[in-house]
């Protein structure tokens, strides 16, 4: 799920933006793809929707640059199915 939907479908512009602490045209200006999501508020973004809004989602380029640990789970589950 990507912020937009979440927003669209969860919790409000407005009221997602007051519980993270963030001005609500931050929140737009992410839900848009108009700028990106800073490293720390994607975590809390992840932290704030229980993880239906990830940081690989928020972040798509750089996920991996940032937070090797996920990359590094993200192989180990697929060598497991494999």
């Amino acid at each position: 799920m990507n912020l937009n939907q979440y927003l669209n479908e969860i919790e409000n512009s407005n009221r997602f933006a007051k519980r993270i602490g963030v001005p609500l045209p931050s929140v737009s200006h992410w839900r848009h793809n108009k700028r990106q999501v800073p490293l720390a508020k994607a975590l809390l973004i992840e932290s704030a929707t229980n993880g239906l809004v990830t940081r690989k989602e928020l972040r798509p380029d750089d996920w991996q640059t940032w937070w090797p640990e996920l990359a590094k789970k993200e192989q180990t589950d697929s060598e497991k199915a494999a």
